[in-house]
């Protein structure tokens, strides 16, 4: 059965494409956080790429702030929207360095932190940052499992590929227990994932050919992301109803967008995150809102 709770939605600040632009070019993050609270949005959203190639910019690729860094900063001025990356790279980081800033930010917000999270596909990036691209499943699935302890307060010890816990203990200790975990991609991998081990998913709906470059299979239609919705509950059984999931209205037809949320509403997807408004993106936060959210 569908959720029957009531979608929200998520303001993703938007992405700086190529390497001439000003990451700030959209707006100061305070202001539009402070701009996107008052007009009733539920959360705000950064993506990441803290290490992208200048040939794969400059062929439309797209780079952000540190989400970590961002978010804390659209904490410090907002009270109620949740803090969301949509989403940060797990295998980039030691596990135990991605809990302590997730935790943080948690803290420091009084329990606002969302981490979304996925595997990655930049193979460059990965060179970059001197991480084996080949073991990138290997070391999400270590993230998962050191995460929960880290966020427990509790010493624990763990040993993973590259590192070694003996007797570690991770604080601060989040306000939220525990903090949610949507993970992204569209594989049967990441479903399992989810239904097994997470608070969310996170699909990517694009084209066929951002599906190729991310690496994920393809979803095109809110028919197909039903179908994959539907399967998802069926791998998580008596968690299923307990699960979030997002959809994208990126460059939406502003003329069907409600129409679009009903369908996405009614397939069971729990949040909606919605980006756009470069070149002016204080209007579009209040006149998406004004349109499309209660």
């Amino acid at each position: 059965m569908p959720s029957v709770r009531t979608v929200r939605f998520i303001y993703q600040y938007p992405e700086t494409h190529g390497a001439t632009a000003d990451m700030l070019d959209p707006g100061a993050p305070a202001e539009l956080a402070v701009a996107a609270e008052a007009a009733g949005w539920h959360g705000f959203a950064f993506t990441e790429h803290p290490a992208p190639g200048a040939r794969w910019l400059d062929a439309g690729g797209h780079q952000s702030l540190d989400p970590f860094v961002a978010l804390a900063h659209v904490a410090a001025v907002t009270t109620n929207l949740k803090l969301v990356t949509n989403l940060a790279v797990g295998p980039y980081r030691n596990p135990l360095l991605l809990g302590k800033s997730v935790a943080s930010v948690d803290k420091l917000s009084g329990g606002r932190m969302i981490l979304g999270t996925g595997t990655g596909y930049l193979r460059g990036e990965f060179r970059a940052l001197g991480v084996d691209f080949e073991e990138r499943n290997a070391l999400f699935d270590e993230m998962l499992d050191a995460l929960p302890m880290h966020w427990s307060g509790k010493p624990f010890s763990y040993e993973g590929a590259h590192f070694v816990a003996n007797d570690t203990i991770g604080l601060p200790r989040p306000v939220q227990d525990p903090i949610p975990i949507w993970i992204g991609g569209n594989s049967r991998l990441t479903l399992r994932r989810v239904a097994e081990r997470a608070q969310g998913w996170l699909p990517m709906l694009a084209g066929t050919d951002i599906s190729a470059t991310t690496r994920t299979p393809h979803i095109g239609s809110i028919d197909e992301l039903g179908a994959k919705i539907a399967e998802l509950r069926e791998l998580a059984g008596d968690r299923a109803q307990a699960l979030d999931v997002t959809a994208s209205l990126f460059d939406s037809d502003a003329g069907r967008e409600r129409e679009t949320i009903a369908r996405l509403e009614e397939i069971g997807v729990t949040w909606i995150i919605a980006g756009g408004g470069r070149n002016d993106a204080r209007a579009f936060i209040d006149e998406f809102a004004a349109r499309c959210i209660p």
